[in-house]
């Protein structure tokens, strides 16, 4: 990694940081997961995330609902669920269950104690990232979505069009990107 990689994953990280602290600030309301989102308990790809502890995790897994702030992240402060309530009210369904599948790992590297933004690492290389794209994909294949429509689910605002060739290919997915 370049000096020039190393201060814009430096930067990246400051304004996560700080973005991170506003939404916490800022977050709209907070609710219990099993409250909001009934019946993930007994999805498959939910159920290989963490197993026999899947009940007692979701069960104890708190959702702070926030209008600022992308997607859904997790905070590995609290290790609450971020979800941003625009995304979730008028985002495409499939990508926001994308999106839950691949937090979730997130909550279960975080009870890991993994660091998930360890900025050694791009966005697209970084270990837990793969982790949790590699699921959310696995899921996108099991629902039958196409190579176009998965790799439509990879592509953020935040991603260069080389990162993302680079995250579908180390996923299997053809992008045409």
């Amino acid at each position: 990694m370049d000096w020039r990689e190393q201060l814009i994953n430096h930067v990246f990280h400051i304004v996560r940081v700080l973005r991170v602290d506003r939404m916490l600030r800022l977050s709209v309301s907070t609710h219990r997961f099993t409250d909001y989102f009934k019946g993930m308990e007994k999805v498959q790809a939910v159920r290989e995330i963490f197993g026999e502890a899947t009940d007692e995790v979701l069960r104890n897994l708190n959702i702070d609902f926030t209008w600022i702030g992308g997607y859904m992240s997790v905070n590995s402060a609290n290790g609450h669920l971020m979800i941003n309530s625009k995304y979730l009210n008028h985002g495409d369904r499939v990508d926001i269950y994308l999106d839950l599948i691949h937090e979730l790992v997130h909550v279960k590297q975080l009870m890991e104690g993994k660091e998930l933004f360890d900025f050694h690492y791009s966005y697209t290389t970084r270990p837990t990232e793969v982790e949790a794209y590699r699921a959310a994909v696995r899921e996108a294949r099991r629902l039958g979505l196409n190579d176009e429509r998965i790799c439509n689910y990879l592509k953020t605002e935040w991603m260069s069009d080389a990162d993302l060739r680079q995250l579908a290919s180390s996923m299997n997915v053809g992008c045409k990107h």
